[in-house]
């Protein structure tokens, strides 16, 4: 399936599945920076570096600025929260199942006890 064909919250997490265009949105996240910037950790071609520029953008999470020949690439990590949201909804019912085993477990060890306490 093409990257144009998800829906927006795929989009994120497909790219933020590669650990290079992690390592780009690491970089902006300090600011505005060109390909030359961006490829500069990287051992890559200035094709490459934009190729994931492209990815980014098409998820949302970079844009492209233009002040004559130069073009630097942005954060815009507006498209993480809903991906955090969505992350975070399972994190509360692990939290909450987490919980629920601990409830149990101390239950369990409690009566374990108990019936021990009662057997001597």
């Amino acid at each position: 399936m093409r990257s144009a064909e998800l829906d927006p919250l795929s989009r994120t997490f497909a790219a933020l599945a590669d650990p290079t265009r992690r390592g780009i949105l690491a970089r902006l996240s300090r600011g505005p920076a060109n390909v030359g910037d961006l490829a500069e950790p990287y051992e890559m071609s200035f094709a490459a570096v934009s190729k994931h520029l492209r990815v980014l953008q098409d998820a949302g999470l970079v844009t492209r600025g233009r002040d004559a020949q130069y073009r630097p690439a942005m954060l815009d990590a507006a498209p993480m929260a809903a991906a955090s949201a969505w992350i975070d909804d399972y994190r509360r019912f692990w939290e909450h199942s987490f919980a629920a085993l601990d409830d149990y477990l101390t239950t369990t060890r409690n009566a374990t006890t108990h019936n021990e306490e009662q057997e001597s």
